[in-house]
């Protein structure tokens, strides 16, 4: 009976080191899914020192995750800590499954240290190993910029031709186009951006940036023609061309309303002739616009600027249901720009 009832408790000890081994082994999972829950909210509500213990519990349970590991990067990044940001950023960029997003991490740790020799380096290992990634290339031409290095509209210029969908690029092209003797770049890549990602906070720049751009820029010359002439770039020469078609219109003053009617002018004779050499998505969704009867909607949209509101305020009273109808259309609307319609050619 003896040897029964030690078998029975050591049976009873072998099942219950079972069930715990088939808990823990669950359990896991389980408290890695919940570690990561509550580390995002804290870091959504600013209690970043919570978000890092959370975090490097969570890394005991699962050290090979690199979404932690870039959570916890950015918990030190959003603290301030950039001393132990910087520790773990190296770590993270080092391992072999580090993704694009590590190096975007790492810019912008040594940036805030102010180590531009490394964040430099970085930036070029992580283009070796993901040549075609829109947000680093824009990045690392921020940071070349800042120097004012002009290789940074190359970075920006390739951004845009291998990464059309991504609009940092776009932002960044026009801002520096807009400061040279360009009249086009400028134009068209704000307006793209706007169409990517106008609703961020860098929109109210680049609608001010475009209004300025049409006002002190394309139409400075009455002679178009004449700038077309000396332009090298096939695209750009043809929308100087088009564009000198209309440049009497500008004598009623350049504001939402003549911008409407000069650029759905360029656009029939566009699509009448250029467009079958150029095929371009901006100008494909302009005629949309047109088609739907609202394009003055989407012109009050873009060249919405403190010069303009008064009128705009006054222009949406008179025309409520044109700007609802505007409104449902561009928050179903997906902008996207295919590969192959790339045509700025002279910054190479």
């Amino acid at each position: 009976m003896k040897q029964l009832a030690k078998f029975s408790l050591r049976f009873s000890v072998l099942i219950l080191a079972c069930l715990l081994a088939m808990s823990s082994s669950a359990q896991p999972n389980e408290s890695l899914s919940t570690l990561q829950a509550r580390a995002k909210g804290f870091l959504q509500s600013g209690e970043y020192d919570n978000a890092i213990l959370v975090l490097r519990q969570a890394l005991i349970i699962a050290p090979e995750d690199l979404d932690l590991s870039k959570d916890l990067v950015i918990a030190y990044s959003l603290k301030r800590d950039y001393t132990r940001a910087r520790e773990n950023v190296i770590v993270l960029c080092d391992r072999p499954n580090a993704d694009p997003i590590c190096f975007q991490l790492a810019g912008n740790v040594f940036k805030a240290l102010e180590e531009v020799k490394e964040c430099e380096k970085y930036y070029k290992r992580g283009l070796k190993k993901f040549p075609n990634y829109g947000p680093l290339l824009s990045e690392y031409g921020e940071l070349l910029w800042s120097s004012k290095d002009p290789r940074a509209i190359e970075l920006w210029e390739k951004g845009i031709e291998v990464d059309p969908g991504y609009g940092g690029n776009y932002y960044n092209a026009a801002l520096y186009y807009f400061y040279t003797t360009d009249k086009v770049w400028s134009l068209i890549y704000g307006e793209i951006f706007m169409n990517l990602d106008g609703l961020s906070e860098r929109g109210q720049s680049m609608r001010e940036l475009l209004l300025k751009g049409y006002k002190e820029k394309l139409f400075a010359d009455t002679d178009l023609k004449q700038v077309a002439e000396k332009t090298s770039n096939p695209f750009a020469k043809a929308y100087l061309l088009e564009m000198a078609n209309h440049v009497s219109l500008t004598a009623r003053g350049l504001d939402p309303e003549t911008l409407t009617m000069i650029r759905a002018r360029f656009l029939l004779g566009w699509f009448d002739g250029p467009a079958k050499q150029f095929p371009f998505k901006l100008f494909d969704v302009q005629r949309q616009w047109i088609q739907a009867d609202l394009f003055q909607a989407y012109n009050q949209w873009l060249f919405l600027t403190p010069e303009t509101l008064a009128k705009h305020e006054q222009w949406k009273k008179d025309n409520a249901d044109t700007w609802n109808k505007f409104q449902q259309w561009q928050a179903n609307r997906v902008f996207r720009v295919p590969s192959g319609q790339y045509y700025q050619t002279a910054s190479k």
